[in-house]
């Protein structure tokens, strides 16, 4: 996650926003952008989806495995 925390902190700074500002813009805590930025792993996943979200930043997940119809 430590790409992530980078990637989030370079666009906030880019977009001209304050921690204080992106937490508002994505409905979170400021606390939770800081920590966001500085890497800690208590951080929800719903929560960084949040402010991914407010950069206007999309993430995809590519694995190896066809899910298909499996079940």
């Amino acid at each position: 996650m430590n790409e992530l925390s980078k990637i989030v902190k370079q666009h906030r700074k880019k977009a001209g926003l304050t921690q204080k500002e992106l937490a508002d813009l994505a409905g979170v805590g400021k606390t939770v952008v800081f920590d966001v930025e500085k890497n800690k792993d208590t951080v929800q996943i719903n929560t960084v989806l949040k402010i991914l979200s407010a950069l206007n930043i999309k993430i995809s997940f590519d694995s190896p495995i066809e899910l298909g119809d499996a079940q």
